[in-house]
């Protein structure tokens, strides 16, 4: 069976395929239209979908939708009734139950030359989150939590997943959400584009936890995990707080004035120097998330006695609170998959269409495009200039991997492009930069060669697994860089460039399996200088991670990257 999973009507448009039960590719839509979160219909994604498995539309047999028009839709008939006020929200959700279920005429629309004769399938916005960890898992049988902003008229959604089936036990619905709890003190903090919550993270690192008290105000969550928002500070309940930018969603600010009142100072403006009141509210609200997931999490373990644990949603993109899971709770084996939010939900929705649902474990993101030797030799002989540039070509993959670790020991920054892209948000050794993370200043060297981003942002260690228990306190893979976690003493101080001030790191573990010529980079860097670890961060310009060789060319050549790797070619300023 042949099906096309699509996350559409969010942000990070997607699409993936699935032929026999197995997932042949995925990709965001983003990657395409260079549009960061986009919410455009993901066409050019689908159409690479269909060529990497080599399909036509005709072939498909079921295309899978990430949301269901009519889920939980006497839920929001009673909520609209009981609130006239959100009359007007009532009636733009019903104008996106008719955007969705005319599905069909954008694909007819976007591929007019193609018959596509299959079923469409809509699948709950939740259950696709969980199905995209539980099935991508290793786990018969698993507790299963969903937790984002909203999606199908939910915010969370908990059950259990035993033999291939998932049976959802609870919802948590419209106006209350831990996402929206979250995002509304992002966007107070002066961080307003959708997705900016990972750096709320990176500066609470920094603060006290001073505001905790006040905050907790805002929300009430009581001993069976259910919570509920004051509504009395929010705006989304009542008012339409989305605006359609350029294929991309902008929200509104979600929080209302009497917000500002409790807090006791006015919204920070991006440009707006941080102050320490900001760093505390930041430190405020990440510990209030960490404490009321962690409570959530034990109560599921209590209603279940099960310690595999199968995560999703947006909210599972906070890798500071997955960190402490496993430590502070009766959990032993967590499953995030690459790509935990929206994007995710196109392959949760075809694994829950597919026959058997049978998956081999995911452990690698690498399902995106792959550009061989000779589509980069014409880029580059299109966008180089050669008299600029010493380029070269390795015909052994030794000697390269080689070559790239002398060059990070140089303390020179690296652009690595080489093999799949990978699917979610995160750049795992395939469209990264690389750089020596023993020196701190390498940090600023990077901001100001390309990232051109918040100094307080950490980067990221991305080490060999079989060394992992000798620099952290844990003894597991972390394929996707979706855990933080404490330095061992005695470890940090070798690897300051990526070493957050709390002492922690979002690490990715890489094995041979997981990614072979990455492994092999950190490999020869490790054997050259004792250290297992390199840095690790996505390869763009405030922008999408880059995609084709193009755009990692370009990128190349408006910042001030030392070396550029694509494929066997490398480019040197």
């Amino acid at each position: 069976m042949n099906i096309i999973g699509i996350n559409f009507n969010h942000s990070d448009t997607s699409a993936c395929v699935i032929v026999n039960n197995k997932l042949i590719a995925a990709v965001e839509e983003e990657r395409f239209n260079r549009i960061k979160h986009t919410n455009a219909f993901p066409f050019r994604s689908i159409e690479y979908c269909l060529k990497e498995a080599n399909l036509h539309l005709k072939d498909i047999h079921i295309i899978a939708i990430n949301t269901k028009p009519f889920s939980n839709i006497f839920k929001k008939l009673t909520y609209s009734i009981k609130k006239f006020v959100s009359f007007k929200l009532a009636m733009r959700s019903i104008a996106s139950i008719k955007k969705k279920t005319k599905i069909k005429n954008e694909i007819l629309n976007n591929f007019p030359n193609q018959k596509f004769n299959g079923k469409i399938k809509y699948i709950d916005h939740h259950l696709s989150h969980i199905a995209s960890a539980y099935y991508c898992s290793n786990f018969e049988e698993s507790i299963c939590l969903s937790i984002d902003g909203f999606g199908d008229f939910a915010s969370l959604a908990y059950g259990f997943a035993t033999k291939n089936n998932i049976k959802i036990d609870k919802k948590i619905y419209f106006p209350h959400s831990l996402g929206i709890f979250y995002q509304a003190v992002t966007q107070f903090l002066g961080f307003d584009k959708y997705g900016d919550e990972y750096k709320v993270m990176g500066l609470s690192s920094y603060g006290k936890p001073i505001f905790k008290d006040k905050l907790k105000e805002l929300i009430e969550i009581k001993n069976n995990c259910e919570f509920k928002l004051n509504l009395k500070y929010f705006n989304h309940f009542d008012q339409d707080i989305t605006i359609n930018f350029k294929q991309q969603f902008q929200y509104n600010d979600l929080f209302n004035d009497n917000f500002q009142k409790l807090i006791g100072f006015k919204k920070r403006d991006k440009d707006q120097k941080i102050e320490n009141f900001h760093i505390d509210l930041a430190k405020s609200i990440q510990e209030i998330y960490e404490e009321y997931l962690l409570r959530i999490i034990n109560f599921l373990y209590k209603k279940y006695k099960c310690e595999n644990l199968s995560l999703s949603g947006g909210c599972s993109a906070n890798s500071v609170a997955n960190g402490k899971i496993l430590k502070n709770t009766k959990i032993k084996n967590l499953y995030i998959p690459p790509s935990p939010g929206d994007a995710g939900g196109a392959i949760g929705a075809a694994y829950e269409c597919s026959e058997t649902r049978k998956v081999k474990h995911l452990k690698t993101a690498s399902l995106g495009p792959f550009y061989n030797n000779d589509l980069i030799k014409d880029a580059i002989n299109k966008l180089i200039k050669k008299k600029k540039f010493k380029i070269s070509f390795f015909n052994n993959a030794e000697s390269l991997s080689e070559k790239i670790a002398s060059i990070i020991i140089e303390k020179k920054i690296v652009g690595l492009f080489s093999g799949r892209m990978e699917f979610g948000s995160r750049a795992l050794g395939n469209r990264s930069i690389i750089a020596d993370p023993r020196d701190s200043v390498i940090r600023d060297i990077i901001n100001s060669k390309t990232k051109k981003r918040e100094n307080f942002r950490p980067f990221a260690p991305a080490i060999l697994y079989e060394e992992v228990n000798k620099w952290f306190d844990i003894n597991h893979e972390v394929n996707f860089m979706s855990e933080v976690y404490n330095f061992k003493k005695e470890k940090k101080i070798f690897v300051p460039a990526v070493c957050h001030v709390d002492n922690t790191g979002r690490l990715q573990t890489v094995s041979k399996e997981s990614n072979k010529i990455f492994y092999s980079i950190i490999k020869k860097f490790y054997n050259l200088t004792n250290i297992p670890i390199i840095l690790n961060t996505s390869f763009n310009e405030n922008e999408p991670i880059v995609c084709s060789p193009s755009d990692a060319i370009q990128t190349f050549l408006k910042t001030k990257i030392d070396a550029l790797i694509l494929e066997d070619w490398l480019i040197e300023r």
